[in-house]
């Protein structure tokens, strides 16, 4: 009797995992003060195992772990017995199944294609080409706090290099004008991405960035000011304001990144494996491209599991002007070992097979087999 391929997958593992963050992860629609995530690791026949993170972010994506681990339990039974060379499909099958969990899917395609490529003993970046394969840069976030505390941090984060702060803002036109100018003043050479978070209305988006202006506050990007489907706000920011508009939210799908360039509403596209899976934002990726629009990545807040795969992309596809990896960072600990690694503000990249990186299972796991 022949034997299962070396590639098929016998067995899913997932577990919780809460890490704390240093400090509260303030949005404009609500926020975190512990990442409550869940680990994968999938086993393929020939015994290599592979890893991946699902990293839901209720606040803004709906997704809660509890959603998550539901939803894994029935996309683990699909997965099972499929050969991980045939990773594409199957994101395509757990799409399918779970549109509404992408955080779910992505942390298992992720597991997935980790281990097809310890199999075919190449780093992640090389299976989507290898591109771009170099240093990159990445912005800081600031969430939204007090005065005080936001010059505080980002002062912080400037002592170690960072240069770009995204200032998470939304909830206070005036106080986030202040916010950013209290910052500027303090420190010099820097430049600001306004993360609006779906928080502004047109107008107030508007009144910020003529704020920003009036004190010589060097903003490169507005990410998502107004509610994911108020494209014609999205638009119309970009026309009087001048400053090229991220479309994050309101993009979790293919059809999503379609609509948002028929439009005209974005100079960018925010890919984030956790909104839309791995294989959708590989495709999303590459339709921005084509349509000529800017790259932006990002994440939810993920370790350097998730963020690893989200950094293969850049890598692999190339094209990526806009770099949002720093969500590691804000995190109390890292519990995981290998791959990819932070030198101030940039991501080195790694030369070990897939991910190259390794974590430790609680006594919380579940298996599938």
């Amino acid at each position: 009797m022949i034997g299962p391929l070396p590639s098929t997958i016998t067995k899913i593992e997932y577990w919780p995992v809460d890490i704390p963050t240093t400090d509260p992860f303030v949005v404009a629609t609500g926020a975190r003060t512990v990442a409550e995530n869940v680990f994968l690791r999938v086993t393929l026949a020939n015994g290599i195992q592979g890893y991946g993170e699902a990293a839901p972010f209720p606040e803004v994506g709906g997704e809660t772990r509890n959603n998550c681990l539901q939803a894994l339990h029935q996309l683990s039974k699909t997965a099972l017995g499929r050969s991980a060379a045939n990773h594409k499909e199957l994101g395509h099958s757990l799409s399918e199944q779970a549109r509404t969990y992408p955080a779910a899917r992505c942390g298992l395609e992720t597991a997935v294609i980790d281990a097809y490529c310890r199999t075919t003993n190449i780093p992640m970046w090389q299976l989507w080409g290898g591109r771009d394969v170099r240093a990159r840069e990445t912005d800081i976030t600031i969430p939204i706090a007090d005065l005080d505390k936001t010059v505080a941090l980002a002062r912080g984060w400037y002592g170690k290099g960072f240069r770009r702060f995204k200032m998470k803002v939304g909830n206070d036109v005036e106080g986030d004008i202040r916010r950013l100018e209290a910052v500027h003043r303090a420190l010099p050479g820097i430049s600001f991405i306004g993360d609006g978070n779906q928080g502004f209305s047109c107008q107030d988006c508007l009144t910020f960035a003529q704020g920003v202006k009036r004190f010589g506050g060097t903003m490169v990007l507005l990410e998502q000011p107004v509610v994911r489907d108020d494209l014609d706000s999205m638009a119309a920011i970009r026309r009087e304001t001048g400053i090229p508009v991220a479309a994050d939210e309101s993009v979790r799908s293919l059809a999503d990144a379609q609509e948002v360039v028929a439009r005209g509403a974005a100079d960018y596209i925010n890919i984030k494996i956790t909104k839309t899976g791995v294989t959708e934002a590989v495709e999303i990726a590459s339709f921005t491209k084509a349509s000529g629009l800017k790259l932006m990545i990002g994440g939810m807040l993920e370790t350097r599991i998730a963020m690893g795969c989200s950094f293969s992309l850049v890598l692999g596809l190339g094209g990526f002007d806009v770099l949002d990896l720093d969500t590691p960072l804000l995190l109390a600990d890292d519990p995981v070992t290998g791959g990819y690694r932070y030198q101030g503000s940039h991501l080195q990249p790694w030369s070990g097979p897939g991910l190259d990186m390794q974590t430790t299972p609680t006594s919380h796991i579940t298996t599938i087999e």
